[in-house]
């Protein structure tokens, strides 16, 4: 009989008193119902290797959506519930706990979202992507704390391997492959001899799943603490170039990742704008491939096509000679994030100047005197408005006028021209 591991001491070392306390009165409740209750996955693996994890997932042999109804009484919170799948969030103050009713899956096919029946303990864990993933901890009281260990995950855990519980595991979902590839870098483990052999054979299987998912899958690697690790790790298997054959996850992607990571001080980047710079070597035609293939917001589709029509426009940029308006008048309508791209990603110093000219300054030109002033000025409403603005906001960005009297004195110097 192996030997009891009781975590509780851990649980209250590292997790906030509230979220003791309340899972210790999930426990309770479970029991007064004859339910067993367990807090599993990334949280017991962090646990055990003393990281920060507040993302508690509860799991009930039982009804998860009516233990939630239970304890959002007691809590005064708010519970959003998905009866299709059985599961729950409570949410009260800055909490939030997912509660999942205990459940198997099958695949009808390889890429397939699975068919979920309700199950047992056993089902839940033995369902779960690798080995660090499948422990559990008991939350009813007369066995609270004790960790419930099936795989070896604890081995695992010392020996720092990433291993997929079943040889089909990454032909029943191949999103294994992105996430495996993000544990074994933010962790700082390795892949398992065995389950890298499989994630190699299984490549293809990437083809199985849809756009939405991938997506979702390459968006958790951008919010990584160094994404660019994984995407090194992702094109060294041929993984990356999966999503598209002219992506690289190089050295030259690095040095612009911690340049934005320099860029953004204390916060992590914005995906659009590590995104922008994975995709900066793409043509026109491959970047809208990667659209297609992403299945990328409006938005974030749009970041990637300002980004690619700014770099055709560099060489413009890079002149001397331009004029601040000019410049405006070059990056204008563009999104900042795109531009930021630019700014990172060119070759051109004197265009890499320009570009940061206007993410400073110029876009935040505007003129003082508006269409109203203009009008109380003598001038007829009509298109000779918008004209005489124009050349307004060309005088401030050129700082031909740096005064709204200056303004003033350029358009009565313009009216006794015209008259």
């Amino acid at each position: 009989m192996s030997e009891i591991i009781n975590l509780s001491n851990k649980i209250e070392k590292q997790l906030p008193t509230e979220l003791v306390s309340f899972m210790q009165v999930a426990g309770e409740v479970a029991a007064s119902q004859g339910q067993n209750l367990y807090l599993v996955g990334g949280v017991v693996r962090d646990l055990l290797l003393g990281q920060t994890n507040l993302d508690l997932d509860l799991v009930v042999e039982g009804s998860a959506i009516n233990l939630a109804q239970q304890l959002a009484q007691i809590k005064l919170g708010k519970i959003t519930t998905h009866p299709r799948f059985n599961t729950a969030k409570l949410q009260w103050d800055k909490w939030s706990i997912d509660l999942a009713t205990a459940r198997s899956e099958t695949y009808a096919k390889p890429g397939a979202l699975p068919i979920v029946k309700p199950g047992s303990l056993s089902n839940d864990l033995s369902r779960r992507d690798f080995t660090i993933n499948t422990m559990a901890i008991e939350l009813i009281p007369s066995r609270y704390g004790e960790l419930i260990d099936r795989y070896g995950s604890i081995d695992d855990l010392k020996q720092g391997l990433i291993r997929v519980l079943h040889e089909k595991s990454f032909i029943d979902d191949a999103t294994r492959i992105w996430r495996g590839l993000r544990y074994e870098q933010r962790l700082y483990f390795q892949l398992e001899p065995n389950t890298l052999q499989l994630l190699i054979r299984d490549i293809p299987m990437l083809d199985t799943i849809s756009g939405d998912r991938i997506r979702h899958e390459l968006e958790l690697i951008l919010k990584e603490k160094y994404p660019e690790n994984v995407l090194y790790r992702a094109e060294e298997l041929s993984v990356l170039h999966r999503l598209h054959p002219a992506l690289k996850g190089n050295g030259w992607l690095s040095n612009k990742f911690k340049q934005a990571r320099q860029l953004s001080h204390s916060n992590l980047p914005p995906v659009a704008l590590y995104l922008a710079l994975l995709a900066y070597p793409l043509t026109n035609e491959d970047s809208e491939q990667l659209i297609s293939r992403l299945r990328l917001s409006k938005s974030l589709a749009q970041t990637l096509r300002n980004t690619i029509s700014i770099k055709t426009n560099l060489k413009s940029l890079a002149n001397p000679e331009l004029t601040p308006s000019s410049v405006h008048y070059l990056l204008h309508g563009y999104s900042p994030t795109a531009i930021t791209a630019n700014s990172l990603a060119c070759d051109f110093p004197v265009a890499r100047q320009n570009i940061n000219l206007f993410l400073n300054r110029l876009r935040y030109v505007k003129p003082a005197l508006n269409g109203d002033d203009l009008k109380r000025m003598g001038i007829s409403p009509g298109p000779q408005i918008k004209e005489i603005l124009k050349l307004l906001h060309e005088a401030r960005l050129d700082g031909k006028v740096t005064s709204k009297q200056g303004e003033e004195d350029l358009i009565k110097g313009w009216l006794a021209r015209n008259r």
